[in-house]
């Protein structure tokens, strides 16, 4: 008997992030890839084929984070439109005020993230840098 492949690491993490984020405070955003698949979003507000996403409780309506999908209402320009982006196209998530979040890798759809490559000795280590995408 096989084993049933181990479920995304992502709806976890973003899940986590979004609490960690409200919790302390800040707004959590979403960058969405907007040219993937399966994404509904008001395509006005897309730019360089992103959209940057506030899903704090109090600018969204029926939000659910679940494991496929982030689904919800909210009000662009004073009209409200139903959101709806699959997991996949979900590129990071982070605070408004400080920048402080979570890039996700190239990890989709449950497949395992390919191992990190440790540095060369000699080779000097530097921090990864996120970048708020406004």
């Amino acid at each position: 008997m096989s084993t049933p492949p181990k479920p995304s690491r992502r709806p976890y993490l973003l899940r986590a992030m979004h609490e960690w984020v409200s919790d302390s405070g800040g707004t959590p955003h979403v960058i969405v890839d907007a040219g993937r698949a399966g994404v509904q979003v008001p395509r006005a507000y897309v730019k360089d084929g992103k959209i940057v996403l506030n899903i704090s409780a109090s600018a969204t309506q029926r939000l659910a984070l679940g494991n496929e999908w982030i689904e919800f209402d909210a009000r662009f320009a004073g009209v409200v439109h139903h959101v709806k982006v699959p997991l996949g196209a979900v590129l990071g998530i982070y605070a408004r005020e400080s920048g402080e979040g979570m890039v996700f890798s190239g990890e989709e759809e449950g497949g395992p993230e390919p191992p990190a490559k440790p540095p060369a000795p000699d080779e000097p280590t530097r921090r990864p840098q996120l970048k708020v995408v406004k």
